[in-house]
């Protein structure tokens, strides 16, 4: 459950909600309870509800009331990963004959865990774009059980109208879920804009330091969340007590780190635009982006994600990424420190051959907090 309070601004949320300075030793952040049972006064006399580390975790415990009320939700459950998460909401909502629509550029992950795993249990899916909501409306099935959305899309940056396709979603009895990762619940709130779910990787911008993995599901929707718990139980793929403080500690400082982010982003696009490498610059925060109009009704900034389409071809994207000095070249995103990487041989590998798969020149930026003029300094080095 939330613990919202008197937290009406984000930030003030992000540092507080969840926890409150210990009762008996004052401390103000939440202590790392290293502990995988608890004693129990008498059979079934459980302190707090704690019986065993898997069902539940004191550290744990305020990082998804902390995760629920950064997202405007009711209830947060965390997991040791995205995937995991994913796996969690899919289980939870899907049975076999039933079908879901996913984005057409989803995350390689994603897709792969959709289309190798849950296709051998009788799951269907039909991929649509995203910033096509005629499109979406026209994947959806009688069976249809779940929408599942991502924007910016990884790594096309594709925008989808979240409260046109909830509409369209719930209009078809289906629950809608959107992947709020490269947003951050900063710039992007999905269930306040008629989502059902919003998920994330936590190791991305959420946990914000390359230092942790982890994932979250949130929604308002008591049976939903039901089913999550449950699973998250059953199956057991939750987040020890190290990951969720962690989470926390870099949630305390997300949104300084969205404007960072994206007051660096901003400033790449300036210098990708129009250079003479350079084929294409996607990003939403550009007038010339098609989901521009709606990334700019439903985001509070654009973000820190850029990819960018190379003249050159395959060898051109391999040798920027090659070339590069600040940013370093590996796969995730939305750590303080920047990340170039080629989606086409590395995060979305697995879309190889299928309709999700991704252009060889394109080269995908997670912009970090580092100083604008040596970003932009490398970037110009690297291009040549």
């Amino acid at each position: 459950m939330t613990d919202q309070g008197i937290f009406s601004g984000f930030s003030t949320r992000a540092i507080h909600a969840g926890y409150e300075p210990d009762p008996q030793t004052g401390a103000v952040n939440v202590p790392i309870y290293a502990s995988s049972t608890f004693a129990q006064d008498g059979v079934g006399g459980m302190r707090n509800g704690f019986e065993y580390a898997r069902t539940g975790n004191p550290t744990r415990r305020p990082l998804e009331a902390n995760l629920a009320a950064i997202e405007g939700g009711t209830f947060g459950r965390a997991f040791s990963s995205g995937m995991a998460a994913t796996d969690c909401l899919l289980r939870s909502v899907l049975r076999p004959g039933d079908h879901l629509v996913i984005p057409n550029d989803a995350y390689g992950g994603t897709f792969r865990l959709i289309d190798k795993v849950f296709s051998e249990w009788g799951v269907e899916h039909t991929p649509a774009p995203m910033g096509d909501v005629d499109a979406v409306r026209a994947a959806i099935r009688p069976t249809t059980k779940l929408v599942w959305v991502e924007t910016p899309t990884n790594p096309l940056l594709n925008i989808g109208d979240i409260e046109a396709l909830s509409a369209v979603a719930h209009d078809a009895g289906a629950k809608i879920v959107v992947d709020n990762t490269f947003a951050s619940p900063y710039l992007q709130q999905p269930l306040a804009l008629g989502a059902d779910i919003a998920l994330h990787s936590t190791t991305k911008y959420l946990g914000g330091h390359s230092d942790v993995v982890g994932g979250a599901l949130v929604t308002s929707d008591e049976e939903l969340d039901t089913k999550f718990a449950f699973l998250q139980n059953g199956a057991g793929a939750v987040p020890g007590p190290f990951d969720a403080y962690l989470t926390m500690r870099g949630i305390k400082t997300l949104a300084l780190r969205m404007e960072r982010h994206s007051d660096n982003a901003e400033k790449i696009v300036d210098l990708l635009t129009g250079h003479a490498a350079v084929e294409k610059v996607i990003y939403p925060g550009l007038a010339s982006h098609p989901g521009h109009a709606v990334a700019s009704r439903q985001m509070r900034r654009f973000g820190g994600m850029v990819s960018v389409r190379l003249n050159g071809g395959k060898q051109a994207a391999l040798d920027f990424c090659s070339r590069t000095k600040i940013f370093t070249l590996a796969e995730s995103l939305g750590g303080v420190e920047s990340l170039i990487e080629h989606p086409g041989a590395m995060t979305h590998a697995s879309t190889a051959g299928s309709e999700l798969e991704v252009p060889e020149n394109l080269v995908r930026l997670s912009v970090g907090i580092e100083d604008a003029a040596d970003l932009l300094a490398d970037i110009e080095q690297a291009l040549g």
